[in-house]
């Protein structure tokens, strides 16, 4: 049985960035530091940042007045920040930069007095985030059903932004079909928003699609980027499967496989790839080949927020 290693996988800048950021705030401050929220959404993660010292919170009001605060990858609204500068909070902003890309775009268009709508999946701390960061009223678009559908009260003047970690082909979707309801729409590229880390895992999927018999997932269910692969894996024709980690493999999946497919959201550390490999080995009756595929190498680096320099 071969294990095929998609490439890219794992960990992008902005996670790295988000993580260093509360293990450098621990050790120039001390613990506890505080996190609004999921720095990541990754539940080993989080735990192994909880047992050197974060606590994570909800809200900010949750928050003993003046402590370090650290807001996660997915951005904030300005409500938020409003209500930690209440609190006399020392805050330290772990937004992925290119989340804060997409704030500053909302902010333009709705200075420039358009209507904006926000591609993405409700709920998520991301889409929150960029609402909150207008004034006005940011209409939500989740799927190819809501762009038919949705109402804009002056189709003259519009634009688009999207959260970070959609599907890319599901978004160009949406936007061909309001780009054609809306002729006078602010056009550009559908993906503009979507991160690069997003655009090349899901790249190296559709690539690894055509190598393997089943595909594993290891990423967290709360996270948007690891399910867009799991469902990427399964238009192309794979049973795909979403896992946590080596704790959730079913050794029946394998019956009658060859070549397993493997990949890890944006928000996985390669140590549960290590540990799934490990599984597949420990659980096979046959000898466990271990390959990676042709893929692009990301050499993108994310400068530290300055308060956690050295």
């Amino acid at each position: 049985m071969n294990i095929i290693l998609a490439k890219p996988r794992g960990f992008c800048a902005g996670v790295t960035r988000a993580i260093e950021t509360v293990e450098k705030a621990i050790a120039k401050f001390g613990a506890p530091v505080y996190v609004r929220h999921e720095i990541v959404h990754n539940k080993f993660v989080v735990e192994s940042l909880r047992q050197k010292g974060a606590i994570f919170v909800d809200e900010v009001d949750q928050i003993p007045v003046g402590a370090i605060t650290i807001f996660s990858a997915h951005g904030v609204s300005d409500q938020v920040e409003e209500d930690a500068v209440g609190r006399g909070l020392d805050v330290i902003d772990a937004t992925c930069p290119l989340v804060s890309k997409v704030h500053r775009e909302a902010k333009k268009y709705e200075e420039e007095g358009c209507e904006i709508i926000l591609i993405g999946h409700r709920g998520h701390p991301e889409v929150e985030g960029t609402r909150g960061r207008v004034k006005k009223e940011v209409i939500l678009v989740t799927d190819e059903n809501d762009a038919r559908t949705v109402e804009i009260k002056n189709p003259e003047k519009i634009s688009y932004v999207t959260q970070t970690t959609l599907s890319v082909d599901d978004t160009k979707k949406i936007v061909e079909i309001l780009e054609k309801r809306f002729p006078q729409m602010h056009q550009g590229l559908a993906t503009k928003d979507i991160c690069y880390a997003t655009q090349n895992r899901q790249d190296a999927v559709r690539d690894l699609s055509k190598m393997v018999d089943i595909l594993l997932v290891i990423g967290a269910k709360n996270s948007s980027n690891s399910n867009r692969l799991r469902d990427l894996g399964e238009e192309c024709g794979l049973r795909s499967y979403l896992i946590n980690g080596a704790a959730d493999i079913d050794r029946s999946w394998f019956e009658n496989v060859k070549n397993i497919g493997l990949t890890a959201g944006a928000s996985a550390p390669e140590v549960l790839v290590q540990e799934v490999i490990n599984k597949i080995k420990e659980i096979s009756t046959s000898d466990v080949t271990v390959s990676d595929m042709n893929g692009i190498t990301e050499n993108t680096f994310f400068v530290l927020p300055r308060k956690v320099r050295k």
